[in-house]
């Protein structure tokens, strides 16, 4: 069996912000912070202009991400 949160990514061409944070296991709020600081690419949608967030950008992102510091 998959897991189906991590094949969200691969679901759909768009991502809200709550599945976002759930994929990256952050909070909602820091998804809503890098997307703000320009740290994460959004798209804004509807009337409400919600953010969405599209594969490009999140792979993007995930490559360009510090990640954790070698102290070898």
């Amino acid at each position: 069996m998959t897991n189906p949160e991590k094949n969200i990514i691969h679901a759909r061409p768009m991502l809200t912000t709550r599945e976002l944070a759930r994929l990256l296991n952050v909070h909602i709020n820091t998804v809503r912070r890098w997307s703000d600081q320009g740290i994460l690419n959004s798209h804004r949608i509807g009337p409400r202009r919600d953010r969405r967030f599209s594969r490009e950008d999140v792979t993007d992102f995930l490559g360009h991400a510090p990640g954790p510091v070698d102290k070898a």
